[in-house]
Parts: C-alpha cells; structure tokens; sequence
C-alpha cells in the first residue's frame, strides 16, 4: 500500500462526518429513552411512592399477585424495578454506543488506512481453503446471526423509532413478527453454531506465534506480515468470543425462549440482561469481522465464497497454512475446467 493512500481517500471525508453527527444524533436518543421514569409514567401511571411502600413490605393483593403457579413475587415487585433501571439505564445505551461505534470506527478506518490490498500480484494458482460443508455451515450461521441482530435491535428499540413513525397497528404487527423471527430462529442458530464451532476448533488453538501477531497489529506495524496459521490471531479471538459470548448468548435465549420449566423471575430477568449484552457486544464485533472478510482485505471473500484462495493470499496471511499445503496448488483454468465438465456432465431436465 503506498503512503499516498490516506490523501486520495479525503474526499470520503465528508462521509465520515455525516456518519459521527449520525451518530451523535442517536446516541442522544437512546441516551433519551434511557429516563426510566419517564416510561414508568407511561407503562404503570398509577404507581407511587404508595404502592411501593406495600410492595417492598410484601404485601398482595388483587392488583399485585403473580398468575404464575406457585409463585412467591407480587406481579410489580422490586426486582423488577432493579431490572429495567439497569436495562434502560446501561444496556440499552450500551448497545448503541457498541454498534454505532463500530460503525464509525470501521468508517475511519477504511476512510484513512483504505482496503488491504496484496503485496504482490496473483500467481493463478488456488488452494482449497474451505470446504462445501463447511461454507455452507457458515453461511447459514451468518445468515441467521444477522437476522437475529436486526430482530433483537428492532426488540430493543422498535418500539421508540417505529411506533412514533407509524402508528400502534404498523408497530404492533411489525413486533409479533419479529418476535416470531427472533424466537424460533434463535435455537437453530445455536445448534448450528455449536456444530460449526466444534468443526473448527482444531485451527483455533492458541499457539505462540499468536502473540507476535497482536504485536505486529496483524501486519499494521512495522514491516512484513506476521506469522499465522490456519487462523490467525485475530480470527481466534472471534471465535473464542462465539464460544464463550456466544453460548452465553445461546443459554440465556433459551432460558428466555422456554419459561416453562420452573425458573423464577429473578432468573428470566438475569438471563434477559446477559442476553442483550452479550448480543449487542457480538454484534459490534460481527461488523468488524463482516468489514475485514468483505471490504476490507482484498481475496477475503472469495475464499469462503468459493472455497479457494490465491497463493499469494495464502503466503501472505496464512504462511505457516501455506507452507503445509502449498504443494496441493491447483491452476485456476483446471478448475475452471473442472466447474465447466461438471456442469455438462449433469442430466438435461425433462420436459412436460
């Protein structure tokens, strides 16, 4: 990458200013919609100082009781209080700044660092890198993953952009849709997320070399690429954060999406806070490993999107990977060849 890149990359930044007001405007908003006594007037008008007093004491009543069997909490009870103070209060702000930032973040750096392109050029020969199976798995996982961000951020703040926007019949279909969506798809995503994790824990074991990586920012220090292997540094941390983020994320769903075999509101509650964080958390991640596979570094994509890589790509990013497989190298026109003969050799459809 030449030094004069950040200079042919100024006329972006009028972008990069519309995308920090943008920004601003709606961390301002969620920071707005975080007064959790403005909703209270809202959702419960009648509650006072009052109706406190009698709950905290543990009185009940016919306004107060659980419906649930054998419940031991009034229906309004001061944990839940402590509940949606800590939701509007922290998580809910949380998640904005969280993917917001990224956003900008991403947009900065793209803005000045511009696309990772190769240092040298293609040779035209390929290494199969990723496999039918294992592409497939990814791309079902991915597909889901953002699906549950948009339905989990529409649950989140729908009810403040859209209900305003248009009306209580639009907003109200719109939500039992989403929750739909976002319930019946969260236990497929994480039994195929497990599937996938456990098919790639072999290339994400922590080694030495990791270390060397951080230090080199992956290639942005200094000169010349960090040693990786199969995964570098940087995608073991995305994957270690799947398989600890995510399956707390994953559990506290199901906790959330099952309250039917006897845990407590105090526990739906836990689970519900555990949930949104870890998932706005992911999620801001998830654009940063969205930009660098797309965007971001040149040869990327086409390696999950095919299965191949160029060996340049390879040695490259991956030059310990590259050393062990190198000799398996395929020219591109045979595979071409390959793709083509395979696509003659399938039998015509029938007619009628």
């Amino acid at each position: 990458m030449s030094k004069s890149t950040p200079w042919r990359a100024l006329w972006r930044l009028p972008l990069l200013v519309l995308a920090l007001v943008a920004s601003l405007g709606v961390a301002q908003f969620a920071l707005a919609q975080a007064d959790p006594d403005r909703e209270a007037a809202t959702a419960v008008p009648a509650l006072d100082a009052d109706a406190w007093r009698q709950i905290k004491s543990g009185e009940t009543g016919p306004n107060y009781r659980d419906s649930r069997f054998d419940s031991n909490f009034n229906l309004i009870n001061a944990s839940g209080e402590t509940w949606r103070q800590l939701r509007e209060r922290w998580v809910s702000p949380f998640g904005v700044i969280a993917v917001v930032g990224m956003i900008v973040v991403i947009a900065l750096f793209y803005l000045m660092v511009g696309r990772k392109k190769l240092d040298e050029p293609r040779t035209g020969r390929k290494l199969l890198r990723w496999s039918l199976v294992v592409r497939s798995l990814h791309w079902t996982v991915a597909t889901l993953f953002i699906l549950l961000a948009l339905t989990g951020l529409n649950l989140a703040y729908g009810k403040a952009v859209f209900r305003p926007i248009f009306g209580d019949g639009f907003w109200a279909a719109m939500m039992s849709g989403t929750k739909l969506i976002h319930n019946y798809l969260g236990p497929l995503f994480g039994i195929l997320l497990v599937i996938l994790l456990l098919r790639l824990l072999a290339h994400n074991i922590p080694r030495r070399h990791d270390l060397e990586w951080f230090a080199k920012g992956g290639g942005l220090v200094g000169k010349g690429h960090p040693d990786a292997g199969f995964a570098n540094a940087g995608e073991k941390v995305w994957y270690w954060l799947l398989a600890t983020a995510g399956i707390a994320v994953i559990v506290s769903g199901l906790v959330l999406d099952f309250p039917n075999y006897g845990q407590g509101r105090d526990t739906m509650q836990w689970a519900n806070i555990i949930h949104a964080v870890g998932a706005f958390g992911l999620t801001a991640v998830a654009l940063g490993h969205i930009y660098i596979g797309t965007l971001g570094t040149e040869g990327s994509f086409e390696g999950m999107a095919t299965g191949y890589v160029d060996e340049t790509w390879a040695k490259e990013h991956h030059n310990l990977w590259y050393e062990e497989v190198k000799d398996q190298a395929v020219p591109e026109e045979q595979l071409a060849a390959g793709r083509s003969s395979a696509q003659r050799d399938e039998p015509a459809p029938r007619s009628g």
